[in-house]
C-alpha cells in the first residue's frame, strides 16, 4: 500500500497544507458505526472555525457542505465520481481506494485491477479530484475511521430527474454522484448501475 504523500498519488489528488483543528476536534466526536454510515452535510461540523476558510481558498467561494462517513470497512463495493473536488479529512489512519475516471470504458464498465490503496494518515486533509474514482474510506485499524466529508453543497441530495438521452444518466444515483457499483455490493437491488468487473476489492488490514 501507498501514502497519498507518495509521487504516485498525484494523479489523483494532493495533501492540502492547512491547519483545521477545530474541524478535527468535532470530527473526533461523531459516532463510529459498525458498519459504514453517510452524512452528506452535519451542522456541527459546519460550524467549525475553518468554515470559511476551506470554502474560499480550496473551492473558490462557492457554497459547500461538511459531512462525514464513519464506521468500519474493508472492501471496494462501488466506485463515484463527482462534477468537483471530494475533501476527506481523517481523524484516524484510513484507506483509500482510488482510480481514475478516464479508464472508464465506453459501456461504463470498469476493471477493479485498475484501483490503487493509499493509506491516509490521522489529521490529514487530502483532496480528490473531480476526476479520481473513490467509495467509502476503508479501516486501517480495528477502531475503524471517522472521515469528514467535504463537497459543494447540495451534493448527494436527491437525485434530479434525468431524461435517460445522455447515456452516462444511467450512473447518477444522486445529485453530482455517478455511481457503478460491484455485483457482490448488492447496490444493483436499489437500482445502481453494475459495471465492476473483477473482484471486489478488500484491503486484508
Amino acid at each position: 500500500m501507498k501514502k497519498v504523500t507518495d509521487p504516485e498519488f498525484r494523479k489523483y489528488g494532493r495533501v492540502l497544507d492547512i491547519k483545521i483543528p477545530d474541524l478535527l476536534e468535532r470530527l473526533g466526536k461523531t459516532p463510529v458505526t459498525e458498519g459504514v454510515v453517510y452524512v452528506a452535510s452535519e451542522p456541527e461540523l459546519e460550524a467549525c472555525a475553518e468554515l470559511e476558510a476551506i470554502q474560499n481558498s480550496v473551492f473558490g467561494g462557492l457554497p459547500i457542505q461538511i459531512g462525514y462517513c464513519n464506521g468500519h470497512n474493508d472492501t471496494l463495493n462501488a466506485i463515484e465520481y463527482h462534477r468537483c473536488s471530494e475533501i476527506n479529512v481523517a481523524y484516524q489512519g484510513a484507506v483509500l481506494m482510488v482510480g481514475s475516471q478516464q479508464d472508464i470504458a465506453d459501456d461504463f464498465t470498469y476493471d477493479t485491477g485498475k484501483m490503487e490503496l493509499f493509506e491516509v494518515s490521522a489529521g490529514c486533509a487530502v483532496e480528490l479530484y473531480a476526476t479520481t474514482l473513490h467509495y467509502a474510506p476503508c479501516s486501517l485499524g480495528q477502531e475503524g475511521f471517522q472521515v469528514a466529508i467535504i463537497l459543494i453543497k447540495g451534493t448527494n441530495e436527491a437525485m434530479p430527474e434525468v431524461t435517460g438521452a445522455i447515456a452516462e444518466d444511467r450512473l447518477m444515483t444522486a445529485r453530482n454522484k455517478w455511481l457503478i457499483a460491484h455485483e457482490e455490493s448488492g447496490l444493483g437491488a436499489d437500482g445502481a448501475f453494475v459495471g465492476l468487473t473483477g473482484k471486489n476489492l478488500k484491503t486484508n488490514i
